[in-house]
């Protein structure tokens, strides 16, 4: 069991969980205004998918990490440099390549459910969706701005998702609760690439640190971060989001110090608690904005 929970990257997938919960919590949030049903197995099965496309991301990028040779050559963290799976024969490449694809086939009777179910509106989402998943690795890694299939992949579009497998619907609301979700997992990504630039750039790597350099990626990664709590403060003034999402400014402390770590971006030292801090800001960021609407719901 150990040697699985390292190879999916067990750790990591608090963010689908998330994710998945924010999703949910703004669709029953919206719900409830509606006077509309609230279908908790839908939610679980939207978690599910969520779930097993990131753990296909995880495994596939260590995959292709290891065939390209940056798993060889990576300075690994506790938050970067792939799990090491394959290097320290967890499993073999084709057992990782089976994996990652095998995630993917099991999502695809969920995706059709869904579409049939709900509604043809969520299909361009998971193609979208799919898309950046396999393509991220060996082709939108060599563009000189990758980080943004992550954010879209991994951040807006499982949240869109799980609330329109509610609801049927993409309203300005949502799409608009969706925006800081994608700029944390971008970020998320980001700053974790700063310790893998060297390595990435033997592989004709386009990550951001290489393309733009470390410290101007680094302005970049703190100026993000503070459009995250501009953007909460102001969907929130604008009634777009309810009150209680505020709950999410919380994590602005944690944010001072992500930022503080990725300006110091050639020390190890004070780059890795940056890192720690940048994770914790992504999944608590998110966690108390989905307490944010499920305060609101309950007291609709």
């Amino acid at each position: 069991m150990k040697k699985w929970l390292v190879v999916v990257r067990a750790q990591f997938l608090l963010l689908s969980l998330v994710l998945a919960l924010l999703g949910a919590s703004l669709a029953w949030y919206q719900t409830r205004l509606a006077g509309d049903p609230f279908n908790l197995g839908y939610a679980f099965l939207a978690f599910v998918g969520i779930l097993l496309a990131h753990l296909s991301v995880n495994v596939l990028n260590d995959y292709f990490d290891y065939k390209s040779g940056v798993d060889l050559k990576t300075q690994r963290t506790p938050f970067s440099g792939g799990s090491g799976s394959i290097v320290n024969g967890l499993i073999t490449p084709p057992q990782a390549l089976w994996i990652g694809i095998g995630s993917l086939v099991v999502i695809i009777p969920l995706g059709v459910f869904f579409t049939l179910t709900v509604g043809w509106g969520l299909l361009p989402l998971l193609l979208v969706a799919a898309g950046c998943i396999v393509l991220y690795t060996p082709f939108i890694l060599k563009l000189n701005w990758p980080e943004w299939a992550p954010g879209v992949g991994l951040g807006s579009l499982p949240v869109l998702g799980a609330f329109f497998v509610q609801t049927g619907t993409y309203p300005m609301a949502a799409v608009i609760a969706s925006i800081p979700s994608g700029i944390l997992v971008h970020n998320l990504l980001l700053l974790n690439e700063f310790p893998d630039a060297d390595a990435d750039a033997t592989a004709n790597r386009r990550t951001m640190p290489i393309a733009l350099g470390k410290r101007r990626s680094a302005w970049i990664f703190s100026a993000l971060t503070g459009i995250v709590y501009l953007w909460i403060v102001g969907a929130v003034i604008a009634s777009q989001m309810p009150p209680f999402t505020l709950l999410g400014l919380l994590t602005l402390p944690l944010a001072v110090k992500a930022v503080r770590g990725s300006m110091h971006y050639d020390d190890m030292g004070q780059l890795v608690p940056g890192m720690a801090s940048n994770v914790m800001v992504v999944l608590l960021t998110q966690l108390l904005m989905a307490i944010g609407y499920i305060i609101e719901g309950a007291l609709l």
